[in-house]
């Protein structure tokens, strides 16, 4: 199979890679479509530590059944079914995961970020059967690379005990804070406002429908609360920084929750009287549990109309280096870009291995 291998940072190329073979309880998947997170931008350039030379990435994909493994129990998945992946493995026998917070889970392991494993960003990968989401036929095919970072944003919502009478602030509108903002919406929020310095993201947010504000304003907190009808409730802070925790602060209301799922520095600093005396909650949020990642990729089953804006631009394996470049130069607005190992050409419905 071909694979796109990060040969160091900064530097990606296609290799020739043998075809992996389904272990016991295992499904070899065709991958249609790989999404770029930025996750994946910060190990091509080496600045999370989370990735590692020779390794294969890719975590947010979509695909369709080759072959199930042998000793794979009732397993009722055939050849040429839409799937996607939960790429968190987790143990299935911690107390963490009797309790369906999987995502806790001491022994988790992330496909994609786990350098032993041959993820998504290939022809082919193998993932373990418990892990293989069925999906309609009858959806757009590439919607299956969104339910992984959609899952992200619902489980950061849930997180912040997201009601339909709260005030949200999300702050960042890429694919992270999209996905926040989509999910509280689900969640029958009516007063949404995401913050975000970038004009094209902005756009995007606005066309679906949502409010959006540029963060460098100086009277911030009053145009946020002015859009809301009071300082936020909620805060989704999709970046997580210093600077933007400061700004969920500046923003929000007394007693507010403060969900961190955003982890653009390793560190931050926080005003610690700004918690207690305010009695704000601060929360972090981390990927989701196997129910959520089901329950989104239910929901994109059902292939709501926004999610044709989510997707801006798609790459060929080929092209895959180039659009990382791209990216992490700053030189590409795209939120997301889906990688297609076949060519975008592999998008079109009812693809077959």
């Amino acid at each position: 199979m071909r694979a796109l291998v990060l040969r160091d940072f900064w530097d990606f190329t296609v290799e020739e890679r043998p075809d992996p073979v389904p272990g016991p309880g295992e499904v070899l998947l065709r991958i249609t479509a790989t999404g770029i997170c930025g996750s994946d931008l910060h190990g091509f350039t080496g600045e999370n530590g989370r990735r590692v030379p020779g390794q294969v990435m890719g975590h947010e994909t979509v695909g369709r059944v080759v072959a199930v493994g042998p000793d794979s129990g009732t397993a009722t998945l055939v050849r040429g079914q839409l799937v996607t992946v939960n790429p968190v493995l987790a143990c299935g026998t911690c107390r963490h995961c009797a309790a369906g917070t999987e995502q806790a889970c001491r022994q988790r392991r992330v496909i994609g970020v786990s350098a032993e494993i041959s993820a998504a960003f290939a022809e082919l990968m193998t993932a373990p059967l418990r892990n293989v989401v069925l999906l309609p036929g009858s959806m757009p095919e590439e919607y299956g690379a969104l339910v992984e970072p959609l899952a992200v944003g619902y489980h950061a919502a849930r997180r912040g005990g997201c009601v339909a009478d709260d005030r949200v602030l999300v702050i960042g509108g890429g694919p992270i804070g999209q996905a926040c903002v989509l999910a509280a919406r689900r969640m029958g929020a009516t007063k949404t406002v995401v913050t975000e310095p970038s004009a094209p993201r902005r756009k995007l947010i606005a066309s679906l429908g949502l409010a959006t504000l540029d963060p460098r304003s100086d009277d911030l907190a009053d145009q946020v609360a002015t859009m809301l009808d009071g300082p936020a409730t909620l805060v989704l802070d999709a970046v997580g920084t210093t600077g933007t925790l400061a700004d969920a602060f500046a923003c929000s209301d007394l007693g507010a929750r403060i969900v961190l799922v955003g982890m653009a520095s390793p560190q931050v600093e926080l005003a610690a009287y700004r918690v207690s005396t305010d009695e704000r909650t601060i929360v972090g949020s981390f990927t989701y549990s196997a129910s959520e990642f089901q329950e989104t990729a239910r929901w994109v089953g059902t292939a709501p109309p926004e999610l044709s804006r989510l997707i801006e631009a798609r790459t060929s394996l080929d092209d895959a280096p180039a659009a990382f470049t791209r990216l992490a130069l700053g030189d590409s607005t795209f939120s997301k870009i889906l990688v297609f190992p076949g060519g975008p050409a592999a998008q079109a419905q009812g693809a077959r291995e």
